[in-house]
């Protein structure tokens, strides 16, 4: 059944695709010979050319082409098989292309760890009274603290945390633990041994290292962040740092998060993050940077 052209008028008879459009949508129908309606058991097409000012149920717009098929269930298709086509086409091209840049960058894509600062060339002596300086991590993870050996408060809890990590990575010759005293003057190298091996720790893995206060405490601030470098500024003999965080240092010497030594979630956390930085590329040779000169203990 159809519309009459040019009319504006229906066919009475039952069945008209074009009745019942004219109901569904309740606005008025354009004058023109380009609108056509077939039967629904024959056509699946509607042809709009400018029908600007007519509203299907969707009140859609209709420019070119716009295929309806009208199934048993009076279901709509509202787009054509080329736009499908071109839509998956492309959805396809980006998964490609996103997955080849994958390949061919490593880490692309994936969040990072952002960099926070550069540790400075340093040398500082350890428990066994072995020289230590950055070339000795150079290429390595470390985690480093700040403690010291009479501590009664926050030190006992951050070593017994830090124990756990030395345990989870002490096969792993790509890790280290680098523990700074904060009071040289009263741990000494035999000092620092003794608490070292009250913890059970490896000299390979965990090293406990001594030097001068002016050294310790500037390493601790412009390098690892672990306190205020503002604070390099006054009197480093009458200050004492007292913190418990920990910074995490990647392969090419920068580092790249700050934990509270003192919580369960973000040591966790810092698991996670260290076995990342093993498995990442070093792509920096901050070590070798020949602006910097180590220091003497």
């Amino acid at each position: 059944m159809m519309l009459m052209p040019n009319s504006g008028k229906l066919l009475s008879t039952k069945g008209s695709t074009a009745q019942w459009m004219a109901h569904a949508t309740e606005a008025p129908i354009p004058n023109t010979s380009q609108l056509m309606f077939m039967p629904i058991k024959s056509a699946k097409i509607l042809k709009c050319n400018d029908v600007a000012n007519f509203k299907t149920i969707l009140h859609l717009q209709c420019y070119g082409w716009l295929d309806i098929n009208f199934a048993n269930n009076q279901r709509f298709d509202f787009m054509s098989r080329k736009a499908i086509f071109y839509i998956c086409f492309f959805v396809v091209l980006i998964i490609a292309f996103y997955v080849g840049l994958k390949k061919m960058i490593p880490g692309y894509g994936e969040v990072r760890l952002p960099v926070l600062s550069y540790v400075q060339p340093f040398s500082f002596t350890d428990q066994d009274g072995k020289q230590i300086t950055e070339k000795n991590v150079a290429g390595k993870v470390y985690v480093t603290e700040y403690f010291f050996t009479t501590c009664k408060g926050i030190c006992p809890k951050m070593n017994t945390n830090m124990k756990d990590i030395f345990q989870a990575y002490k096969r792993d010759t790509g890790f280290l633990i680098l523990s700074h005293t904060v009071d040289p003057e009263t741990d000494s190298v035999a000092r620092i041994k003794h608490y070292a091996d009250s913890l059970g720790a490896d000299s390979k893995s965990w090293l406990f290292l001594t030097g001068s206060k002016q050294n310790l405490y500037n390493a601790a601030r412009v390098s690892y962040l672990l306190d205020d470098p503002k604070n390099n500024s006054g009197d480093v003999s009458t200050q004492f740092i007292h913190t418990q965080f920990f910074a995490l240092v990647d392969k090419g010497g920068r580092v790249r998060k700050i934990y509270d030594g003192l919580k369960r979630d973000e040591l966790a956390e810092m698991k996670t993050d260290i076995d990342y930085l093993l498995k990442e590329k070093d792509s920096s040779s901050r070590f070798a940077n020949s602006l910097y000169k180590s220091s003497a203990n």
